[in-house]
């Protein structure tokens, strides 16, 4: 078995997906034929199992319910390829890209480093983000606000400017830049640009924009607003001075 799947992961012609597929159903093949021959050879007639191996069947049916829905649905996973080694994907709270995919489970290592081992059946009946099913490019949204004070047309090719000198940030499909509020101390808006390598991260590369865009409007003059209240007493405060007192 291990002779088999060794020759099939050298194959450089299938997919990834179908080569653990092909591996686990040679494995299992492999498995059921080897037992068959072991009961033959020590005269055992098979026939008269047939009673007790229905009543275990049934047993283990119910026993192993969960490890057979987690079986079926890797075979699932791989005849469909909706997942395969390398894909970036996001699982509930769960993001980072697929290392492995087993039997069992799905092996999924975070921005962290730490390998979560999540059922397949999880990934069948949850809804699935992958961020490179058909295409690892995709786009993202930076919000930002500035003062009343700065001049919205100068604010859109500066915030375009400082996306586009990013590194991960793409050329080839520009950023974009909307005014999308009159905020209640900033005028908002939202810059929107696209990256190619998911895997990583995207906070980082947010973080860079963000970055970028405080450098750029740092030198242009334009003030990014802090959030401020005022407080009106409905009814007089009368402030009483305490006596003075040396240190």
């Amino acid at each position: 078995g291990r002779f088999l799947e060794t020759r099939i992961h050298s194959t450089s012609d299938l997919s990834p997906s179908f080569k653990a597929l092909a591996g686990k159903v040679v494995h299992i093949t492999l498995g059921v034929v080897a037992g068959l021959i072991a009961l033959n050879v020590i005269g055992l007639d098979l026939t008269t199992l047939t009673v007790f191996s229905g009543a275990i069947g049934v047993g283990l049916g119910f026993g192993l319910q969960k490890v057979v829905s987690n079986f079926i649905s890797g075979v699932i996973i791989l005849a469909d390829r909706s997942i395969k080694p390398g894909d970036t994907i996001e699982l509930g709270d769960t993001f980072g890209w697929i290392r492995e995919l087993r039997s069992r489970f799905v092996s999924v290592i975070t921005r962290d480093g730490r390998e979560y081992l999540i059922p397949n059946e999880d990934f069948i009946t949850q809804k699935v983000v992958n961020w490179s099913f058909s295409d690892k490019k995709i786009r993202l949204d930076v919000d930002f606000g500035v003062s009343y004070d700065s001049d919205p047309h100068q604010v859109i090719p500066l915030a375009i400017e400082a996306a586009e000198s990013v590194e991960r940030v793409l050329k080839l499909q520009k950023p974009v830049c909307w005014m999308t509020a009159f905020g209640s101390s900033s005028v908002d808006f939202r810059l929107r640009f696209w990256i190619d390598d998911p895997q990583s991260g995207l906070t980082n590369i947010r973080g860079q924009v963000l970055m970028a865009l405080w450098d750029a409007f740092k030198e242009a003059g334009i003030s990014i607003p802090f959030q401020h209240r005022e407080i009106i007493m409905r009814t007089p405060v009368e402030v009483v001075s305490g006596p003075n007192k040396k240190d």
